[in-house]
């Protein structure tokens, strides 16, 4: 059979029943017969990472595989997706590059558009990071502006364009008998108001705004209408009538009273049909027809006594 290989003085000098006092002595012997002397693989101390500091754990060495994880600064913030640990091979610390940045606040909130869900949930900004936005209802993309803004080097958020513009509703119209008012324009947010002209009344809202409907934009209400405004059945007088009655009497029309013979009008001959608050009424109250009576008798009339004072004389 073989014989097994007897070891070496080298070997020997690893043994671990070297006794601590003689090691030194054995290194020294070592030396001088020229064996090697065992290679440690522990690294030394962690790289310097900028803005960042090596999360120890409390270990003074790091043997070969130690995986050493970094922590950013105070102010300062991971980079997503870098790398921020470092591995023990070969004795020598892996590379780590920058990760470490400092952030600009949350993102500035738009009348017009909205952060896309996944910045929503980011809580860091770094320096150069772009996040981006998408319309609110009752707007549309102006497609010539790109919808992102940018982290600058003064930590402060690019400015941003008017990247989505405001929808308009349709042209509501005016109503029969009425008019339309616009008091800026018809895009999303603005109104309009209606009127009637003068003796109609206006059935409906006065009043309709530019508002979303069903993802689209709308008016709030629908267009009103305007109803012709009557006045009441002129009054009858006694001992009078009006000789061209209509069955109807709207803004503006008249009603001219005429005395039955033998009487005397007093009061206004004619009167008009006007609008108050909405309502028809009449200009005043109808006129009176009153008789004709013979002129009254003196009463007390003396006859002069022209035969006494000829008797006299």
């Amino acid at each position: 059979m073989p014989r097994s290989p007897q070891p070496t003085v080298c070997s020997r000098a690893r043994a671990p029943w070297v006794h601590a006092e003689l090691r030194l002595l054995w290194g020294l012997a070592l030396l001088l017969l020229g064996c090697p002397r065992p290679v440690r693989s522990d690294c030394g101390l962690p790289p310097n990472v900028p803005n960042a500091q090596p999360d120890l754990g409390g270990s003074a060495t790091f043997s070969e595989g130690h995986v050493l994880t970094y922590r950013c600064n105070r102010g300062f913030f991971k980079v997503t997706g870098m790398p921020d640990s470092v591995t023990c091979v070969n004795s020598k610390w892996s590379d780590l590059r920058e990760f470490c940045s400092q952030s600009c606040g949350f993102p500035p909130r738009l009348l017009f558009a909205s952060l896309k869900k996944p910045y929503t949930e980011q809580n860091n900004f770094p320096v150069g990071s772009t996040v981006e936005y998408q319309c609110r209802l009752g707007y549309r993309r102006n497609p010539p502006l790109l919808p992102r803004l940018t982290c600058l080097q003064n930590l402060t958020w690019s400015t941003p364009a008017e990247f989505c513009k405001k929808k308009s509703c349709p042209n509501p119209g005016e109503p029969v008998d009425g008019q339309l008012h616009v008091t800026t324009d018809l895009l999303f947010g603005s109104s309009v108001s209606f009127s009637c002209n003068e003796g109609f009344k206006l059935i409906g809202a006065s009043t309709s705004y530019c508002i979303i409907l069903d993802k689209n934009v709308g008016w709030s209400e629908p267009k009103p209408v305007c109803t012709i405004i009557y006045c009441p059945v002129p009054p009858q007088i006694e001992n009078g009538m009006i000789p061209h009655r209509a069955e109807t009497y709207t803004y503006s029309q008249t009603a001219t009273y005429r005395c039955n013979k033998g009487f005397t009008l007093v009061g206004e001959r004619t009167i008009y049909c006007r609008v108050r608050a909405e309502e028809g009424e009449w200009s005043g109250p109808p006129p009176t027809c009153r008789g004709k009576f013979p002129p009254p008798t003196p009463a007390n009339v003396q006859i002069p006594n022209t035969y006494y004072r000829k008797s006299r004389i």
